[in-house]
């Protein structure tokens, strides 16, 4: 499994899936969630009222997946990352389950590519370097196991993000 490192807009990036960084109603908000929802249209917004009236929305951890809409990735796999709330409560481990549950539902769908945001560090005020070591570490040790998965892309929006994920990378 390849890991690439991307500067851009998730929602132009042409791959399997993209992540959604999403909150527990799935009903859209506002950063990645957000931006998502407005340039996959519809089609998402109606697939995540379906999973909400099924199971009541997405737990903190967890992750479904939907259609991509007019997205050019196949699928959008949204995930509810952990608010950060000083590293006491289970923040940690949430976030890491974000992305295992992820990998695991590309997994179950056979994809070869997939797009992560980087999830929490907005709103959520998880701080930045330690969710981007989260992300990471997750990611690489997924690679050890054998997977369908060929590449997985970071796709930071902000510089900030971007250069601490190079870091990480390339150690």
């Amino acid at each position: 499994m390849k890991i690439e490192l991307l500067k851009a807009d998730i929602t132009e990036i042409a791959v399997d899936a993209v992540v959604n960084a999403a909150n527990s109603s799935l009903l859209g908000g506002g950063g990645v969630d957000g931006a998502i929802h407005r340039k996959g249209g519809q089609a998402i917004l109606d697939d995540c009222i379906l999973i909400r009236n099924r199971q009541c929305g997405c737990k903190t951890g967890e992750a479904v997946y939907t259609t991509a809409g007019n997205l050019p990735a196949r699928f959008v796999i949204h995930t509810v990352g952990p608010v950060w709330n000083g590293g006491g409560s289970g923040e940690e481990e949430l976030l890491q389950n974000c992305y295992l549950n992820s990998l695991k539902i590309a997994e179950e769908l056979e994809l070869k590519s997939i797009a992560f945001p980087n999830i929490s560090t907005g709103v959520y005020r998880f701080p930045k370097r330690q969710a981007a070591r989260i992300a990471v570490t997750t990611v690489r040790q997924y690679q050890a196991a054998e997977t369908h998965i060929e590449k997985v892309i970071f796709v930071c929006f902000d510089e900030e993000n971007f250069e601490i994920y190079r870091e990480l990378l390339s150690a």
